[in-house]
């Protein structure tokens, strides 16, 4: 072979690298289950105040954003937060509902939900409601919330006044 037909024969075979079929598209149906699996989870947890289960649903880094408190970072102090804070609402005798999933989509390994809920006193009465959104990250083929805020439909509680002295 000469020289020029090896050089040719480099060429086309690097050519041909080039033009590899792309890999399918992956099929987002199963990872949207998924995630509206894992709010469900979140509330059956929540139901138990089992803060460790819920914290094993956020991710290393995650930040959680609860209404009228600071951000809490990490997997750790999120199951510590969210348990202390059902526990809290279970002792008051309230308790937390999943309502309607308003929206879930999956692009490439991140996705998101969003929903709401209402939460019932031991009559089964609302006492309050509102929305969520989360945010998702595949890690290790496992759908991890890395983001998850929620708010109430109600306007907040007037501040105290101050007290006099």
């Amino acid at each position: 072979m000469t020289t020029s037909l090896r050089a040719l024969a480099v060429l086309a075979l690097l050519a041909s690298g080039g033009c590899a079929a792309p890999p399918p598209a992956r099929d987002i149906t199963a990872d949207k289950a998924k995630l509206q699996a894992d709010a469900t989870s979140w509330f059956d947890f929540y139901a138990k105040a089992d803060g460790p289960g819920m914290g094993n649903l956020y991710a290393d880094d995650a930040v959680l954003m609860p209404p009228g408190a600071l951000s809490v970072t990490g997997r750790a102090g999120i199951g510590a937060y969210l348990g202390e804070d059902a526990a809290k609402t279970k002792a008051a005798g309230l308790s937390v509902k999943n309502g309607t999933v308003t929206g879930v989509d999956v692009s490439g390994d991140s996705g998101w939900i969003s929903g709401s809920y209402t939460v019932v006193d031991a009559s089964g009465a609302t006492v309050d409601s509102g929305h969520y959104l989360s945010v998702h990250h595949l890690t290790n083929g496992t759908w991890l919330y890395v983001r998850d805020i929620w708010n109430s439909d109600r306007a907040p509680l007037p501040a105290p006044a101050p007290s006099a002295k």
